[in-house]
């Protein structure tokens, strides 16, 4: 495997009696978009401040290109430091500085460049990042989304091979957010500088991650790309991906994979030590739900399983409980029902979706993509659990609702 460029090895920082960084070892490579994640106060600015060397570890060592930063002597550590931007959460512009100011600062304070190329040099980067007209405007006059390419600009100016951004979205609306992290990637790519994310901004970060590291209890518990992310069966990486998810399951009345895991361990107990019928699993799959985020829009996919969610709730409240189970699967746990009335409900329920708003193809004028809704049960019996059980549901899954747009000549 390559070298990193930056890495850290068993790296532990304390403030006082508290420890924050303990033990923490993180590769990231160069070229690679490299998003952290992890709760609030773990430790995500503290590893930033680390890589830019406004703070240096009590024990372990950082290395950059196989060398550890502090056997450097001061020319060479002052030659890193030059190689390193930070974009601040919240731009740190300097309200008493014209634009064009603030993007050549950087350039005087730690360059020799005589004027008229430092001149030249703004003036590429701000035609880069399209600021066209504000040189002599202040910060407080431009919009947030204009402040942050201002942002970029300014930690791009001194051609750096690592950039570090502060929750470089914080407190954008969804449009501005997007616009932020599409800018990130775009540059990257064109410039191909390193970079180092923390952010809040799941899953739309991951769009633009080669890789992501999640920090818990002072460590790294994960690092990888994306999707091995999402397939990880850890439960630190469960936990907190879940944790992001739950709110929105809350929203469109879905429980927790765990409430419902728990719910079935109970059931199954109870049977086995008073008898009666065991519990009936239904599985739902939203197959195409990867090209309706992709195609039509993130508000179209969770309009979807909005839909899906409260039809479950009408039409089997009183017996049972959903929660989401993966991406594009929910599942419903059935207690103390006949068989026979499950399927019964679930031709009542394929009629009811069939007509919903969001199975048809005057809804997505714009782009439509076909998909289907997939709906398979299995019986629990003695000592099965519930990963084998859903197995057995997903091979009796029959498609019980459709969208074509083919036929119609939408776009697919």
């Amino acid at each position: 495997m390559a070298t990193p460029l930056v890495e850290f090895k068993n790296v532990t920082k304390r403030f006082g009696t508290r420890t924050v960084l303990n033990g923490i070892n993180l590769a990231l490579f160069e070229g690679d978009i490299t998003t952290v994640i992890g709760k609030s106060g773990v430790g995500k600015s503290v590893l930033l401040k680390h890589i830019i060397g406004l703070l240096r570890p009590d024990e372990g060592e950082i290395l950059f290109n196989g060398k550890e930063l502090k056997s450097m002597g001061r020319k060479e550590r002052k030659a890193f430091k030059r190689q390193v931007s930070y974009m601040f959460q919240n731009n740190a512009l300097f309200d008493s500085l014209t634009i064009f100011e603030n993007i050549a600062l950087p350039l005087r304070e730690k360059t020799r460049l005589r004027e008229k190329a430092i001149k030249e040099k703004v003036r590429a980067r701000m035609d880069q990042m399209e600021l066209f007209g504000v040189d002599h405007k202040y910060p407080s006059q431009l919009s947030g989304g204009m402040q942050k390419r201002v942002a970029l600009a300014r930690a791009l100016i001194t051609d750096p091979t690592i950039i570090l951004f502060d929750e470089p979205t914080t407190g954008l609306d969804p449009l501005r957010k997007n616009a932020v992290l599409s800018m990130i990637a775009h540059h990257q790519k064109e410039i191909g500088f390193t970079a180092v994310l923390v952010s809040h901004d799941i899953p739309d970060v991951f769009f633009i991650s080669n890789r992501v590291a999640i920090i818990d209890n002072g460590k790294i518990s994960f690092q990888d790309t994306p999707m091995e992310l999402e397939q990880s069966e850890d439960p630190v990486v469960q936990e907190f991906i879940e944790g992001q998810e739950n709110l929105k399951d809350e929203l469109i009345g879905l429980n927790t994979r765990r409430d419902l895991e728990d719910m079935f361990i109970r059931e199954t107990g109870r049977v086995d030590r008073s008898g009666g019928t065991f519990p009936i699993i239904i599985v739902f799959t939203i197959e195409g739900l990867d090209q309706i985020n992709e195609h039509v829009g993130y508000i179209a996919a969770q309009r979807i399983i909005q839909c899906l969610g409260a039809l479950l709730k009408d039409h089997f409240d009183s017996s049972g409980t959903s929660a989401r189970y993966s991406s594009d699967k929910i599942l419903m746990l059935l207690s103390h029902t006949d068989l026979k009335d499950i399927e019964r409900g679930l031709d009542k329920l394929a009629i009811d979706l069939q007509r919903q708003e969001i199975l048809q193809p005057k809804s997505y004028p714009r782009a439509c993509v076909d998909f289907s809704i997939l709906a398979g049960l299995a019986e629990a019996g003695p000592g099965m659990d519930l990963n084998s059980l859903v197995a057995q549901a997903l091979i009796q899954q029959k498609v019980i609702a459709r969208l074509e747009c083919r036929k119609l000549g939408k776009i697919s």
